[in-house]
């Protein structure tokens, strides 16, 4: 364990980490860190314990967690610390289980999360400039602190409580040089009653270790390999303190369209047996990688959009599902070189159970729908979906066109992400981010209907692209003329059980489609949609998040045990364009490409 150097405060005897030379300090011992990242709003609560006791058997000392602002102030103002968003739960159960804590709380935190953990109403207020110090995004900032630092005082080590150690913002290098905007964050952390050691992160190159570094704060950098390079480069700007590698990336994440990664377990132990040999600390980005569920995915941007998948399983120790992989064996045995680890405890993978095949009885079309689940907001212009207070989801614009018109263009201006073009309720094509083309319709005679459903694939959560409007963000045009006069209507899908189901049969979108099945024993599962295409899944009303299996490489959903109950459960998936049949599969295993 982290042992916390006993220092005296009015009296009063507290634990502290402290830097000294090249070692981390406690109780007047060097003691060295071996951390790994388990993110809460990525795992169900039902689950933390048996994940963090996982993390222990292996010879972990330390977890480490992000805090996903949109989770907590989903509405400016609103804030949420319930169900997956109780940080300080999880941070009470890591300490009761024998952990240390790190805490990541941004505000900004990457993660291949949704918009990098900023919240998407941001983008609505007037003048912001994100990551920076910008008067309307610090206050914002400000704000969101002092509900949040308050919550996790009293957990500090200072504090008797298990966080040793607290970062500045994250990874600013890849965004920005402000250190007046960093020093602000660093000071409103003091400010707040912060006294834990604090660190900044980053990757380890010049550009990256002079933006994002502050005097004072410790610096800690990220790599997945050559830590040797790594370490020497961060001595050039560090001199006699400890090496920390904040993010080893022991595995990686999947977008879309590509192909699944995986990292052999013998290299990723290799590497990190290196970093032992060297004197290091060590935080494992992942331990346990978890899911994406719901519309929470982030993105990636490289003149095209590359979205995140459902599944964050990472190839980490831990799969998606909480079992020990040969990835976890393979560490623990290198840990039990360098430290006494109670080997008595074998991990056991979680109960699984192949529910078998469920049919999807009912349908309800969407565009039979939209008056029991959005209302239109009647604008001359389109309008993304942050000025309509909508955060994440689909949204659809609507209007009328006159024809007849043989070979027009339908053109959008500019499209984020993915939209579905229909003309008299026909289905005539997908117009993708970046596409200038558009698509060539035949418009017929009279007045007719032409709906635009756009999805919102995931906010870019990294780079230069950050902070970016969803939907239609400019106009759409019919040849050269723009088009106005639109019924919008907001679709976050958070209000699914208004929708009115009947026995329909209908094979294309888009649609929802429900069907029940009886568990008579709890147990982990798998949700397989062979024949289906492209859409999202819920459970009982839990948003489980996205399937896509022409794209792949994800054929598979996971549903932990804990959304399930005894007796009767609900599916519903809402597909966006055809299935084979109505039918899903429940199986015992993941299908991740």
């Amino acid at each position: 364990m982290v042992r916390l150097l006993a220092q005296n405060n009015g009296g009063v005897f507290v634990s502290k980490l402290e830097v000294l030379g090249k070692d981390f300090i406690y109780d007047g011992k060097p003691e060295r860190i071996i951390s790994g990242a388990i993110h809460y709003f990525r795992v169900v609560p039902e689950y933390w314990k048996d994940r963090l006791l996982k993390m222990k058997a292996c010879g972990f000392n330390t977890v480490e967690t992000y805090v996903a602002w949109n989770i907590h102030e989903p509405k400016p103002g609103e804030f949420y610390f319930e169900g997956m968003g109780d940080i300080c739960k999880f941070i009470q159960t890591a300490g009761e289980v024998g952990l240390h804590v790190i805490v990541r709380p941004g505000p900004y935190i990457c993660a291949e999360w949704e918009f990098g953990g900023l919240p998407a109403w941001l983008m609505a207020e007037p003048g912001i400039k994100l990551r920076c110090y910008n008067k309307p995004f610090i206050d914002r900032v400000d704000a969101f602190y002092d509900v949040l630092l308050p919550k996790l005082k009293p957990l500090l080590c200072t504090n008797g409580g298990p966080i040793i150690a607290m970062q500045v913002e994250n990874e600013y290098e890849s965004y920005g040089n402000d250190k007046k905007y960093l020093n602000h964050l660093k000071e409103g952390m003091i400010k707040r009653g912060i006294d834990v050691l604090l660190f900044t992160s980053d990757g380890p190159g010049d550009l990256m270790l002079e933006g994002g570094t502050l005097p004072g704060v410790l610096k800690t950098v990220n790599f997945g390999s050559e830590p040797e390079e790594s370490f020497e480069k961060l001595s050039e700007y560090q001199k006699d303190k400890p090496f920390m590698c904040m993010e080893f990336w022991n595995g990686w994440f999947d977008h879309w369209g590509e192909k699944h990664h995986t990292r052999p377990a013998g290299d990723a132990a290799d590497v990190f047996e290196r970093m032992l040999k060297m004197g290091a600390s060590v935080n494992f980005y992942m331990f346990h990688g978890g899911t994406n569920f719901g519309f929470m995915n982030g993105a990636n941007y490289d003149g095209k959009l590359y979205p995140t998948v459902t599944s964050y399983d990472y190839d980490s120790p831990l799969n998606e599902a909480g079992d020990a992989t040969e990835k976890y064996f393979a560490i623990r045995d290198i840990i039990s070189k360098y430290e006494k680890i109670d080997e008595s405890y074998i991990p056991e993978p979680s109960k699984k159970k192949a529910y078998g095949r469920v049919e999807l009885t009912e349908q309800a079309g969407l565009f039979d729908s939209l008056d029991e689940i959005s209302s239109p907001v009647k604008s001359a212009h389109t309008q993304p979906m942050e000025m309509l207070g909508q955060n994440y989801g689909f949204i659809l614009y609507r209007t009328h066109v006159t024809g007849p018109k043989k070979g027009s263009q339908i053109s959008i201006i500019d499209v984020h992400d993915r939209a579905q073009v229909f003309l008299g309720g026909k289905f005539m094509g997908v117009i993708e981010r970046g596409n200038k083309e558009g698509l060539t319709v035949d418009i017929p005679d009279g007045e007719t209907v032409l709906d635009i459903l756009v999805e919102n694939m995931g906010r870019i959560n990294y780079g230069s692209e950050l902070g970016e409007f969803k939907g239609v963000t400019e106009g759409v045009r019919l040849d050269y003329q723009f088009i106005f006069d639109w019924d919008i209507y907001t679709l976050p899908l958070d209000n699914i059980e208004k929708l009115k189901f009947t026995k329909a049969k209908a094979k294309t979108g888009p649609v929802f489609c429900k069907g029940m099945f009886n568990v008579d024993e709890l147990a982990d599962t798998f949700i397989e949609l062979e024949g289906w295409n492209k859409g999202v899944v819920f459970i009982n009303g839990f948003n489980l998040g996205r399937y896509w299996n022409e794209a792949g490489p994800q054929k598979t959903l996971y549903i932990p045990a804990p959304l399930l109950h005894k007796g009767e459960n609900e599916i519903i998936v809402f597909e966006l364009h055809e299935m084979e049949k109505p039918v899903v599969e429940l199986i015992d295993k993941p299908m991740l490409g």
